[in-house]
Order: C-alpha cells, then structure tokens, then sequence
C-alpha cells in the first residue's frame, strides 16, 4: 500500500464543507463518509481530506484538548501543490466564490515559485503553489554552493 496522507479537520456543518470542498476540485469518497458526521474527500491517490463534525473530532482528542478556535487561532497551514501559477490562482478564486475567504496573506513571488492562500468555511489555511522545479534548483544553487 502507498504511503498516504489522512488530515482530519474539525468542521463546524460538514455538508456545507462538502460543497467547498467539491468547488476546489476534491472528490468525495462515500465509502469512508457519513452524512452529518464525516465526509472524506479525496485530493489524489495519496491525499485525503476529513471533514469531522466537531462532536465526532472530539471523540479522537485526548481529554485534555479542545478544537481549537481556527478563527482566532492557526493549528496548521495545508500546503497543495498545481501544475501552473494559474491553477494556484483559479483554485483561489475558487475558495473565495464558494464562500472561502481569498489571500488571508500577501501573495508569494519567488520567481521559481509562485503561491497564494485561503481559509475554508472554518478558517482552515490553504497555501496553493506552483514551483518551477529547474528553476528552483538553478535559484538554489547559487544560495547553496556545494562543499
């Protein structure tokens, strides 16, 4: 079996999140979701998103923890990778139309690299980008000489 990537995410109307989810570009997978209290939602073969109601996260916290408040507080920055700066963009807009909230920071231009982010309905941060992966290796070779 590949070696695969589950974030689970506490989601405060898990089908609202589906249809978010769905305007960027997910997939959902039935199989592993549950009206009301899980949704799976597939970003590719190795990659998958669950959107936990808040009651059904809870149930996999120690007891010591509570969710925290992603309107106030960051607990992670998701990072997803495009094809183009394009895509980063259109997937951009694409969070701001279905109810995200767009460029919740300045804009990433390193040349090589190229990157944007978003909150979901949640306040989850996304950061899609693009890297233009000959170029980053001719950048970072001048920063980094070889010994």
């Amino acid at each position: 079996m590949a070696k695969m990537i589950f974030v689970n995410l506490p989601v405060a109307d898990v089908e609202k999140s589906v249809v978010f989810y769905k305007a960027l570009g997910f997939e959902q997978n039935m199989q592993f979701s549950q009206a009301g209290q899980a949704a799976s939602m597939v970003w590719s073969d190795t990659i998958v998103i669950m959107l936990l109601s808040h009651d059904f996260f809870s149930g996999f916290l120690p007891s010591a923890k509570t969710i925290a408040d992603t309107r106030s507080t960051t607990e992670a920055m998701i990072c997803l990778s495009f094809d183009s700066r394009e895509a980063v963009d259109a997937v951009t807009e694409a969070a701001a139309r279905a109810g995200g909230k767009a460029d919740v920071r300045d804009k990433q231009d390193m040349g090589f690299m190229y990157g944007r982010a978003f909150e979901d309905l949640d306040g989850h941060i996304y950061e899609p980008m693009f890297m233009d992966m000959d170029a980053a290796a001719t950048a970072m070779a001048g920063e980094h000489p070889a010994a």
